[in-house]
């Protein structure tokens, strides 16, 4: 069994694997002041309750945007797992060719992302839009080359700094909309999130796919705690939410 782990900024998203197929998955909210010992102690518990035995955890995965917590888990791993865990970052094997003048600067969630989509449509060009904390874009050929990638606010993000910015305008549920026009405060910050990302994945999908991909149209791959509410958007051509499980995966199986 392969224990895999996604640690974002607001998340740690993490799944068990046996014999290439997702058994289960599960997320905790990713502070950075939580200790090695409190990561040890909900893996071993989150485990049991999905019974499986810990002890059967051979292999761990994981890949951080968070350099703070990093040390903790990989510290946790070793702790309470007797492993050492594999880590997705600068050096290892991913298949890739990675366009980005500086490589380095490439999120280890998106290396994943597009090992992952490489693997599950090989020869096809793909955008794959990531509705996290920040919205990303990653662009990748049908010959495995890691284009490049646009990065904006997610929705989240977006909500707290309106709030924080304007003193009459609070919190609200982001949620899929049918009217753009609100009738309320709240209907119309909800309506102008959902809209807004709409049309900055519309207008950011089709430059991508004219001025990149020109003649071939690209696959839309859609991953990210949001992609749900757009689910009848019609901008997805399909929606994998544990694509960068699946990456993790196989970046561990090229790497041993």
């Amino acid at each position: 069994m392969i224990l895999c782990l996604d640690i974002g900024n607001s998340h740690l998203h993490g799944g068990v694997f046996v014999k290439d197929q997702l058994q289960f998955q599960f997320r905790k909210s990713s502070k950075s002041s939580s200790s090695s010992d409190e990561y040890g102690v909900f893996l071993r518990n989150v485990l049991r309750e999905n019974d499986i035995d810990p002890n059967t955890i051979e292999s761990i995965s994981l890949c951080s945007v968070v350099p703070e917590v990093l040390y903790s888990i990989s510290a946790c791993c070793q702790k309470y797992f007797a492993i050492e865990p594999f880590i997705l970052q600068a050096g290892v094997k991913t298949g890739l060719k990675i366009g980005y003048k500086n490589p380095q600067e490439v999120g280890a969630d998106r290396i994943a992302n597009a090992i992952a989509v490489t693997h599950l449509f090989p020869n096809q060009d793909v955008i794959i839009i990531d509705l996290g904390t920040a919205t990303t874009f990653c662009a990748i050929s049908s010959l495995k080359h890691y284009l490049g990638g646009v990065i904006l606010p997610g929705l989240k993000l977006s909500m707290t700094a309106l709030a924080s910015g304007a003193s009459k305008l609070g919190s609200v549920e982001i949620v899929e909309k049918q009217n753009t026009l609100g009738k309320t405060t709240n209907d119309s910050i909800q309506s102008g999130l959902y809209f807004g990302s709409l049309g900055a994945m519309k207008e950011i999908i089709h430059n991508l796919a004219n001025q990149t991909f020109k003649e071939n149209k690209p696959l839309i791959i859609g991953t990210g705690g949001f992609t749900s509410i757009y689910r009848n958007a019609d901008i997805f051509d399909k929606i994998i939410p544990d694509l960068v499980l699946k990456g993790l995966y196989l970046a561990h199986q090229l790497n041993t």
